[in-house]
């Protein structure tokens, strides 16, 4: 595997892991996924792959007619069987359920996706004339509960910052920690506030996409594609500070990845989650902070200075403008806010006094 390509590297590991879970599935689980290979990533085949083994897992302990069925023993004819009844129990049943001595939960969003995995199953094989119906279009998705909106306020965004930059109410060793990591860290957290990108982005960038000539970056956007994007000085500053940092690092002159691991290794998606985590809890204990809430609070601070909902959907790279306006709440009460002022219903001059 090449090193110098996070997403390649990552699609094999996914790709293996795929095959894996294949082996215990039906065989005609081959050809779903087959099928879907040209219009979906390998993770979303990944994910369908645990969704459907969680499934079959359910049919053969819960559902009588498939009682301690080995999952690789279904039958295309078992699939006819299957009720909309069977799939709302399944639903059910997520809630909370046991297995291999470890419990699992899902909330209504994660149900949500399980049955439009399943949709997509048996649409697949309804359309090749292989089952009778279709009966998941029988069951309705579980409704999903709007989340609140988490997101940095600007004072909370320089506290971040300062905190990476010279962390408060630290321990001696942390502190110790903190000068290997500390011009890595701002380069990292002014980057996600500074163009909100998601982290697998941040993850797989190289050095040699950026451009400091134009102030650009290359990212591969999920689902493969990739775009350019640009950045302030405010944020040049801070990865050409990182970089002359990481260029007097004899250790990594062979890995081509932006930014390192102390091990000198392409940091990965969950130590960046994990250094995020650690600033916020400082600066906002009572906010969730992740990378996607970096990301959540530059798309509102976009919004707010450009006021098109269009130009923070195309840099986050929604292709919908719609998720937009779903994840960042306070977009809409702009919106909603200024919609109440553009309509006049007299003018001062006509008002009775």
């Amino acid at each position: 595997m090449e090193n110098n390509n996070f997403f390649a590297e990552r699609d094999s590991k996914n790709t293996i892991k795929l095959r894996a879970i294949l082996r215990e599935l039906p065989y005609f689980c081959n050809e779903f996924f087959m099928g879907i290979e040209n219009n979906t990533t390998v993770l979303t085949r990944l994910n369908y792959a645990y969704d459907l083994r969680v499934f079959f897992n359910f049919l053969s302990a819960e559902i009588a007619e498939f009682h301690g069925r080995k999952l690789n023993q279904f039958t295309l004819e078992d699939i006819n069987k299957i009720t909309a009844t069977h799939l709302e129990m399944f639903l059910s049943s997520l809630s909370v359920y046991e297995r291999n001595n470890k419990t699992y939960r899902n909330d209504s969003k994660a149900k949500s996706r399980k049955l439009c995995t399943i949709r997509s199953f048996l649409k697949y094989f309804f359309n090749k004339d292989k089952i009778a119906a279709n009966v998941s279009t029988k069951v309705e998705l579980p409704k999903t509960h709007e989340k609140e909106i988490v997101r940095l306020e600007v004072d909370e965004v320089v506290k971040l910052i300062n905190q990476a930059e010279s962390p408060g109410n630290v321990t001696k060793m942390q502190r110790s920690f903190n000068m290997h990591t500390r011009v890595r860290d701002v380069a990292i957290l002014t980057l996600f506030l500074g163009t909100g990108i998601r982290v697998s982005e941040l993850v797989g960038i190289n050095i040699e996409d950026i451009d400091f000539k134009t102030n650009a970056f290359k990212i591969t956007r999920k689902g493969g594609s990739q775009c350019v994007l640009y950045f302030s000085e405010e944020v040049a500053d801070a990865l050409l500070e990182y970089l002359e940092v990481r260029r007097s690092n004899k250790y990594a002159q062979d890995e081509p990845a932006l930014f390192l691991s102390l091990q000198n290794k392409r940091i990965t998606v969950r130590a960046v989650e994990k250094l995020v985590k650690k600033y916020a809890l400082s600066v906002t204990p009572l906010k969730k902070i992740t990378p996607h809430k970096l990301r959540s609070t530059y798309g509102t601070n976009l919004y707010r200075e450009t006021g098109d909902i269009y130009i923070v959907a195309d840099v986050l790279g929604h292709k919908d403008v719609n998720t937009t306006k779903k994840h960042y709440a306070a977009i809409s009460e702009d919106i909603r806010r200024n919609a109440a002022s553009k309509v006049k219903l007299r003018d001062k001059n006509e008002k009775n006094f």
